[in-house]
C-alpha cells in the first residue's frame, strides 16, 4: 500500500494537501492517532478488497497522542510498510496573516500570540520535519498551485528526493516577496521603460526579452548565475531544504525582473530542475 503522511505546520496547507491526494484516490484520514497508522495498513491490506493508497494527516492537534509519532514511524519502518512523509510549512508572518484571515485560534497559542504557538510547534516538529522526505514551503503559493506541487510529488517524485526551483518576478515599489531565499536585482539592466516602442510591453514580449538580454552585463550575469544556484542545491537538500525561491525584481515587476525569470527558468530546467514560474506584479 502507498502510504503518505502529511504534516507540518497549522495553517500552512494542510487540508488542501489531503483534499488533492484525495483527487489522486488515496483514502485519506484527517487527524489521525500516530500509534494506529500502523494497524489502520494492515487491516487495510488484508480486505477482501484492499485499499491501495492511503494518506493520513498528523500533527499537533492530537495533543497528547501525537507524542508517539516517532514510535509510530519505527514501528512501520519495522514493519516493512513504505511510507513518505510530505511536510508543509510557511514563513511565520504568513501564518499569522492567515490564522487573522480566518479568524481562528492557533492550536497551541494557549490564550498567547500566534507567533508564540508557531515558535512551540515548530520546535515540537523539528524532528518530524528533519525525517521527511518532502518540505513544501507554501509560503508564496496559490491554492492551485500547491495542489498541483502535491501532484507532482508524489506522483511522479516517489523514490527520490525532489528538489523544485520556484521563480519569481517582482516590482521592489510592491515590496519583496515573502518567502524569497534569493533576491536578484535586476535594476543594473538599462531600463526598456524609457524605450517609448516597448513601454506597454512587458518582459513576456520578445521585444522586450531581446533589449534586456543584448547587454555584456546581463550576459554576464545569465552566465554566472545559474552555476552559483546549481552549486548550492546539494547543500539546501543537506539541510532538508527542498525548495528555492528565486526572485527577481526591478522597479515595477513588469520588464526587466520578468524577461530574467523566463530566462533563469529556461537555464535552469535544461539543466533537468523542476520549475515553477510565477510573475507577481503583472
Amino acid at each position: 500500500m502507498k502510504t503518505v503522511i502529511v504534516t507540518g505546520l497549522s495553517g500552512a496547507g494542510k487540508t488542501q494537501a489531503m483534499n488533492c491526494l484525495e483527487d489522486l484516490g488515496y483514502y485519506c484520514v484527517d487527524n489521525m492517532p500516530p500509534a494506529l497508522i500502523k494497524s489502520f495498513v494492515q487491516l487495510a491490506a488484508n480486505e477482501s478488497t484492499p485499499i491501495e493508497k492511503a494518506a493520513f494527516a498528523v500533527d499537533v492537534r492530537g495533543g497528547e497522542l501525537f507524542a508517539d509519532m516517532e514510535k509510530a514511524l519505527e514501528d512501520l519502518s519495522a514493519s516493512g510498510i513504505d511510507y513518505k512523509i510530505l511536510y508543509l510549512e510557511a514563513s511565520d508572518r504568513v501564518l499569522i496573516r492567515r490564522f487573522n484571515e480566518t479568524r481562528r485560534q492557533h492550536p497551541l497559542s494557549k490564550g498567547e500570540s500566534t507567533l508564540e504557538g508557531i515558535k512551540r510547534e515548530t520546535e515540537i516538529l523539528k524532528n518530524l520535519r528533519a525525517r521527511a522526505d518532502y518540505v513544501v514551503d507554501t509560503s508564496n503559493m496559490k491554492v492551485a498551485r500547491l495542489l498541483e506541487e502535491v501532484k507532482d510529488l508524489i506522483t511522479s517524485g516517489e523514490g527520490e528526493k525532489t528538489f523544485v526551483i520556484n521563480v519569481m518576478s517582482f516590482g521592489y515599489k510592491n515590496g519583496i516577496p515573502l518567502g524569497a531565499d534569493m533576491v536578484f536585482d535586476m535594476r543594473f539592466i538599462p531600463n526598456p521603460y524609457y524605450i517609448k516602442s516597448l513601454r506597454q510591453l512587458t518582459g513576456n514580449n520578445k521585444k522586450v526579452r531581446d533589449y534586456v538580454m543584448k547587454h555584456d552585463v546581463t550576459k554576464r550575469f545569465i552566465e554566472e548565475t545559474p552555476k552559483l544556484i546549481l552549486e548550492l542545491i546539494p547543500f539546501y537538500m543537506r539541510e532538508g531544504k527542498y525548495n528555492l525561491n528565486l526572485c527577481f525584481g526591478c522597479t515595477g515587476g513588469h520588464h526587466r525582473s520578468v524577461a530574467m525569470a523566463n530566462e533563469m527558468a529556461e537555464i535552469l530546467r535544461s539543466k533537468g530542475k523542476r520549475i515553477t514560474v510565477e510573475h507577481r506584479d503583472l
